[in-house]
């Protein structure tokens, strides 16, 4: 049954005027020329453009696994040192990622995405020059709040700008994006490895991807539901046109946007987050966004070199391993983007989470023995450690954005946004804050096997409480919220 509260006469009266003015607007556009194809391949490039983010996120989420082996040896890290060093891009990365939603929501979510970049160029080289610990750990702080901004915003950016028919693959693209500087960050890592300040470097490259997203977002339009949502009708069914390229999707899309907006309770602050109506999609953002991280991903990620360096693998080969950690996580993503659409973001998860678990179950069975690690032992060892890359990233990490960018309704989408990403982050901070101390509590196959069944409550979660979204519009996954018919889609 409904949720929402009716709107007042006055809310009424605004949006018959918005209709008006829209069919005022609409005539000057219709006598276009079919461009579809035209406006297909340039909300593909939009979305590639900003994706660039992703970029951003998975090189500084991966160049500290390699840089922090040469930066304990410059500081004298003790253990918590490391962690607090891997973790300070994670806890700027939460305040980033809450205070990014209310700014893009009020100045738009292209202008936000380029004060972000500007951010990380100035971050990226301050962690390069940075002469000792502590400015370290404040410069990348202020990388995670770029990065966490970024991973808030350029999701909803490239959701409310794909047609539903490509959204799940487009959005997605900011995942595989992530891979694609995972695979980066690796092996530029193994490839500056030995001078003792390589480090260095391997922060200030951060500057490359940064400056690109920047020059690209120049170049690229508003979101058209931002503008509508903020009185610029002709600029929203402009930017419509050119995105979607013909006068009947674009008339239905106005349509279906006007509808949802009429239902709007005018709760648009972060007091329409505790709307009992918007509950089901808050419960399935937000718990897809912590499961991302605490199933373990990150513990690969940011400690896989020191964990194999100590099992017996030399400081070269660790390194070496993980760019086939950055290429597996690369090519399941992609995998992830061609599949996501066709088989459903539901349907994913609950075939690949299994294996995920059993993949670190397997991994931890191969340290019970304190012998060293050789043989059929190390093939296993790393079969089983790429193998729950595959599964995981090509499930939670491939769903996590998606999920949470197309589940909100537009007046809230912004800020729920940023929560959702606030989680993912401060979730990764906990794992990033505990995982060697977990080492030393629980031994290596207690770690792993704890994050195994963590991956079979994922797994739990998702059957009970995330819905398919497919090829359903934003504006039709708002309705089902206001009907609270939400968990009735593809269940």
């Amino acid at each position: 049954m409904p949720a929402s509260h009716p709107a007042s006469q006055e809310e009424h009266n605004r949006h018959s005027l918005i209709r008006a003015r829209i069919r005022k607007l609409l005539p000057q556009f219709a006598h276009l020329q079919d461009r579809s194809r035209e406006a297909r391949r340039y909300v593909i490039m939009a979305a590639a453009i900003a994706a660039i983010g992703g970029l951003l996120f998975g090189y500084d989420t991966g160049i500290i696994a390699s840089a922090l082996i040469y930066v304990t040896r410059s500081f004298s890290l003790s253990t918590a040192g490391q962690e607090w060093i891997a973790a300070a891009l994670n806890l700027g990365a939460v305040a980033g990622a809450l205070i990014s939603g209310p700014v893009a929501d009020r100045y738009g979510r292209r202008l936000t995405t380029i004060c972000a970049a500007a951010v990380f160029i100035a971050a990226s080289l301050g962690c390069g020059f940075a002469p000792d610990q502590t400015t370290l750990i404040i410069a990348r702080l202020f990388l995670g709040a770029a990065v966490g901004a970024t991973t808030q915003i350029i999701p909803v950016y490239v959701a409310e700008l794909a047609p539903a028919e490509l959204r799940g693959s487009l959005v997605s693209l900011f995942q595989m994006v992530f891979s694609l500087g995972l695979l980066v960050a690796f092996f530029t890592g193994y490839e500056l490895a030995g001078p003792p300040d390589c480090w260095r470097t391997m922060f200030n490259l951060g500057v490359i991807p940064a400056a690109l997203l920047a020059l690209g977002m120049f170049f690229l339009p508003e979101s058209p539901r931002w503008l509508l949502h903020n009185h610029e009708e002709e600029r929203a069914i402009a930017v419509l046109y050119r995105l979607r390229g013909h006068h009947d999707p674009v008339r239905q899309e106005l349509d279906d946007l006007l509808s949802a907006h009429e239902q709007q309770t005018g709760e648009s602050g972060w007091s329409g987050l505790k709307q009992a109506w918007v509950r089901p999609a808050l419960i399935a953002a937000l718990g897809v966004a912590a499961l991302s991280q605490l199933s373990g991903p990150n513990v690969v990620v940011y400690y896989a070199p020191i964990i194999l360096a100590q099992a017996g693998l030399g400081s070269s080969a660790a390194l070496l391993t993980s760019v086939g950690i950055g290429l597996t996580s690369t090519i399941t993503t992609m995998m992830g983007i061609a599949l996501i659409d066709r088989v459903g973001r539901r349907r994913m998860l609950l075939v690949m989470l299994p294996f995920a678990a059993l993949s670190l179950f397997v991994l931890g069975s191969i340290f019970l023995s304190s012998a060293p690690i050789a043989g059929l032992r190390m093939v296993v060892m790393l079969a089983a450690l790429l193998g729950y890359i595959f599964f995981n990233f090509g499930s939670l990490s491939v769903a996590v954005w998606l999920i949470a960018s197309e589940v909100f309704p537009l007046e809230i989408r912004g800020k729920a946004m940023g929560l959702a990403s606030a989680t993912v982050w401060l979730s990764d901070t906990v794992v990033s804050l505990v995982t060697l101390t977990l080492v030393n509590a629980l031994g290596t196959t207690g770690t792993f096997w704890l994050f195994g069944l963590i991956n079979v409550l994922s797994f739990v979660f998702v059957w009970a409480f995330v819905p398919e979204t497919a090829g359903t519009t934003l504006e039709e996954i708002e309705q089902r919220l206001h009907k609270g018919t939400f968990y009735n889609t593809g269940r």
